[in-house]
């Protein structure tokens, strides 16, 4: 759901960006942008002209030779039978002939036109007849030159900004169409009116140049200009026929007609405007829309920019192809922008969702989370918050905080934790309320080791409080509540209801699971560590519900020993396990079975008349049974518990002190217990091998145990270096997911040692 969304987000910025880059392309600021880039591309990318058209320049040296201007036609006469004589392919004049000079000069000219061989183009105008008059008035040569030439378009249309950027392949004058001078060196034909892009990548410090009065007098390379076509045109600056271009500045007339008849010669470029480029950006655009960092952003953009800028400049270099690139970066650089606010939308609200001090999600991401109808929330209260804080100063507050959740979560494998309030961590809770009453058993159980912050060592209590509907202000008066009233938990009225509502529906269903065969029996293997074998196992008890699924032992238990229901469960399971241990004991194996019993139970007179009857009735080796007891259940009625366990020791079964070192327990009161193991609680033994207290505690616990005569169980061993620890330091037996994980009697006994393979071997070690 959430990747859909997020995919529906891209798209939608995609769809914006381009509807945004389409609306740009139709703005004048395009076309100036267009321009400009253009401009840009082409002053990276220059390149010669062809060498196939040369100028021929009225250049100041000319003017100041002459002494005079306008010349007399009699210079232009000499000029074009020298370049006739050196073999020109074309001469084409950019300078006006539209009114008569002296009758001699001009003579001289029409005469040179009519007996040289190489063509001649003179040039026609079109221009307003005021500054400010729509009307246009041709100009075109005197009658007497028109006769041997070819008359060409020399018009040039400056742009808005009185830039000139394209030229025309043709005009109308004197209601007839005429080439460009460009079109008409090139041989490129074109609809009068029509325009097309100067290529201002061409130097034009490459177009041989000539000065006037040097070809005039015969001054000149001449093999240099046969079979080139020559444009003659003013370049001194006091003629005035100059205008602006992109990259060059202000250059001549003549120059700006011979770039645009080189752009011609190369071939006549075609352009396809905006669409090309805009399409090719549709992707890269998309796959941003994919970016979620800054980082990524700027590589994408700078890629994607760089591919589309590359595309234009190939396809005009490799295709003479304009193609309008604006509108393709315009919408590249919107999904950009669209990002970032995206990125500092969310960081944003990530900053307001974040607690300041510790870094956890505060109460307004718990307000903002998804919640499952139905679902708990719990919060857990830090009790003596304002001396904690003094202890470990304002500035530590935030780390002490982090600590405690990352403990909570060390213990409870919850996901996220929220910093509800000052002192109050919260979390939401899916499934039964025993499970998360069972949480705040082991939460408490976890917190009797003080945590280090800042090299100090903070003892911590908590409380803690519950309410349904995901009620985070409802949870944390419970949890108040439960301060004031000295409990561990106190849950809101209505969590409370629900609460007892799941107690009664469990509950009721417990005595039908066991007879449908709901409730199991599986067994954790305990690994000998003198003999490296599977010697002994704990029975354990699973429910899996018809309609909830899979139950954890710590959702129902705890209510089976509130609701008085815990006897019956109990001695289903002693009877399975029974079974269990005599088959695997009539097949040669040797094994003992440990049966957890309820602290409710070990005072319980019908619990140990029924349980002695189903052990007296069994032909099992009771000496291969064994008996779990808490440290707490023995401490509430030591004298009671003394005699009830010393029944079951009277019928040869072992008993087992469980979760040893998170009560009160004294060496006098082991002594006084008719003990025959120890197990140590997991919460001392699975990081024994890296923390120093714990390893003394561990340590200290199995010598003690030894000099009382009883064997020690390492409960929790989850990596190979606790398992190795505990070997060294004496211990007896280990459990935990590093040995084995629970599993059913059948998959149990393929691991468990059989009597005559154990006496073969046992032999083997003698004789050897």
């Amino acid at each position: 759901m959430r990747i859909t969304a997020h995919l529906a987000k891209n798209f939608t910025v995609f769809l914006i960006s381009l509807c945004i880059a389409v609306g740009f392309a139709q703005a004048p600021v395009s076309r100036t942008l267009e321009d400009g880039l253009r401009a840009a591309t082409a002053k990276i990318l220059t390149r010669e002209a062809s060498g196939q058209l040369h100028i021929v320049e009225v250049d100041a040296q000319s003017v100041a030779a002459a002494k005079s201007w306008p010349w007399t036609r009699d210079h232009y006469a000499r000029l074009i039978r020298q370049l006739d004589a050196a073999g020109a392919r074309s001469i084409v004049f950019d300078i006006a002939f539209s009114s008569p000079s002296t009758p001699e000069g001009d003579a001289a000219f029409a005469q040179a036109i009519a007996e040289i061989d190489t063509p001649v183009m003179l040039p026609t105008f079109t221009q307003g007849a005021t500054e400010n008059s729509s009307r246009r008035l041709d100009d075109l040569p005197i009658p007497m030159f028109r006769e041997n030439v070819s008359l060409v378009s020399a018009s040039v249309l400056p742009d808005a900004d009185a830039r000139v950027r394209r030229m025309v392949f043709g005009t109308v004058t004197d209601g007839l169409p005429r080439p460009s001078m460009s079109a008409q060196i090139a041989g490129v034909s074109g609809a009068a009116h029509t325009t097309f892009p100067i290529d201002y990548s061409i130097d034009p410090a490459s177009i041989p140049r000539y000065s006037f009065s040097a070809v005039e007098n015969g001054a000149f390379d001449k093999a240099g200009v046969a079979g080139r076509d020559i444009i003659v045109g003013a370049t001194a600056i006091e003629l005035g026929d100059r205008y602006g271009v992109p990259i060059h500045g202000v250059i001549p007339g003549v120059t700006i007609q011979a770039l645009a008849a080189e752009t011609l010669i190369a071939g006549a470029p075609l352009e396809f405007g905006w669409i090309p480029l805009l399409l090719l950006a549709l992707p890269l655009a998309y796959m941003m829309a994919q970016s979620k960092t800054y980082g990524q952003i700027a590589f994408s953009l700078a890629g994607s920019s760089a591919i589309v800028i590359a595309s234009q400049a190939f396809a005009y270099h490799g295709g003479r192809i304009f193609a309008d690139s604006v509108p393709a970066l315009v919408m590249l650089a919107a999904v950009a922008l669209a990002q970032v606010l995206r990125i500092i939308r969310v960081q944003l609200r990530e900053k307001a969702m974040t607690d300041s001090e510790s870094g956890l999600p505060n109460a307004i991401a718990f307000a903002n989370a998804s919640h499952a109808e139905g679902q708990l929330v719990a919060t857990a209260f830090v009790k003596e918050f304002d001396a904690i804080q003094s202890v470990v100063g304002k500035q530590e507050i935030g780390n002490f905080i982090k600590r405690l959740a990352e403990k909570i979560q060390f213990v409870t494998g919850i996901a996220t934790l929220y910093r509800a309030d000052t002192r109050m961590i919260a979390w939401p809770h899916d499934g039964e309320h025993g499970a998360l009453i069972d949480q705040f058993a082991r939460i408490e159980k976890a917190l009797m080791k003080p945590l280090e912050i800042a090299g100090r060592r903070v003892d911590v209590g908590v409380c803690f409080g519950i309410a349904s509907e995901s009620d985070l202000a409802a949870a944390s008066r419970a949890a108040s509540e439960a301060h004031r009233e000295g409990k561990l938990w106190h849950a809101h009225e209505d969590a409370e209801a629900a609460m007892i509502e799941q107690r009664v529906s469990l509950m009721g269903e417990l005595d039908d699971a066991i007879e449908a065969g709901h409730i199991s029996v599986v067994y954790q293997p305990k690994l000998r560590l003198s003999t490296d074998r599977v010697e002994s196992v704990e029975a354990l008890v699973r429910w899996h519900h018809p309609q909830r699924g899979f139950l954890r032992p710590d959702h129902f238990i705890p209510l089976a020993e509130e609701s008085n229901r815990i006897e019956p469960l109990t001695l289903y399971v002693l009877r399975k396990t029974i079974e269990d241990l005599r088959d695997w004991c009539e097949q040669g194996a040797i094994i003992s079975a440990a049966v957890n019993i309820s602290a409710k139970l070990i005072s319980s007179d019908s619990f140990m008349s029924a349980a002695e009857r189903i052990v007296r009735a069994t032909g099992v080796p009771r000496d291969r049974l064994i008996f779990e007891v808490t440290e707490s259940a023995t401490m509430s009625d030591p004298e009671t518990a003394v005699r009830n366990l010393e029944r079951f020791r009277e019928l040869g079964i072992a008993i087992s002190m469980d979760d040893y070192g998170t009560g009160q327990s004294t060496l006098s009161y082991l002594q006084l217990l008719p003990l025959t193991e120890l197990k140590i609680d997991r919460a001392f033994v699975e990081h024994a091998h890296v923390e120093r207290s714990d390893a003394l505690l561990v340590r200290s616990t199995i010598q003690l145990a030894h000099s009382l005569g009883l064997r020690v169980v390492g409960e929790g061993v989850e990596v190979a270096e606790c398992l190795e620890f505990l070997r060294e330091a004496g211990c007896d037996y280990v459990q935990g997911y590093f040995v084995s994980k629970p599993i059913s009697a059948e998959e149990l006994f393929p691991l468990l040692t059989i009597a005559d393979e154990a006496q073969s071997q046992l032999e083997a070690e003698q004789a050897s």
